[in-house]
């Protein structure tokens, strides 16, 4: 079956207009088939911390604004869209926070604690620091395409630019993953 239909046989189109005429279980099949990938987008964009509420965050979001989705793209790319904003809110935030508040040695060993839970094997762990050795525009057009499957139309709805961009990037970001890995 395909990730349109996973959660039940109606489309996502469907489960939109079913849950604006009232059907509250229409929201739960949609964040149900979409979740997961959003999850996985968050924590492969660099995303360590409280993915569950971004996550969550992203779907109030885009209920709060249905009436605003035309269709002209997937469903699922226009939540990668939305979480791709409030991801870039997020990392503001935390830049101002930062330059205002001293970070504490304590943090920094959590966070690399939680890191290494989330990276487990010697192979993985060397894939992800190539990634993460990406500029970050590679490194999100490289996950929408490698780990979401995106096509190069969605990945450029998702990151604000053309499809020729992000055949660049993606393409140069592979190459910079097989150099790194062949090193």
């Amino acid at each position: 079956m395909t990730s349109e239909n996973r959660a039940g046989a109606d489309t996502d189109r469907e489960l939109i207009d079913r849950w604006m005429a009232g059907d509250s279980r229409a929201a739960t099949l949609l964040v149900s088939r979409h979740s997961d990938a959003l999850a996985r987008f968050a924590v492969s964009s660099g995303e360590r911390d409280e993915i569950e509420e971004l996550v969550q965050d992203t779907f109030v979001r885009a209920f709060g604004s249905l009436e605003s989705f035309r269709g002209e793209s997937s469903f699922r790319t226009w939540l990668f869209t939305i979480e791709r904003r409030l991801m870039m809110d997020r990392r503001r935030s935390e830049r101002r926070q930062r330059a205002t508040v001293a970070v504490e040695a304590g943090d920094a060993v959590t966070e690399y604690n939680a890191l290494d839970a989330l990276i487990a094997g010697e192979a993985e762990s060397k894939v992800r620091t190539a990634v993460d050795s990406l500029s970050p525009t590679q490194r999100e057009v490289f996950t929408l395409r490698v780990e979401q499957g995106l096509s190069y139309k969605e990945i450029a709805e998702v990151a604000g630019t053309t499809e020729g961009a992000a055949r660049v990037h993606y393409h140069s970001a592979m190459r910079a993953v097989k150099e790194f890995l062949n090193d």
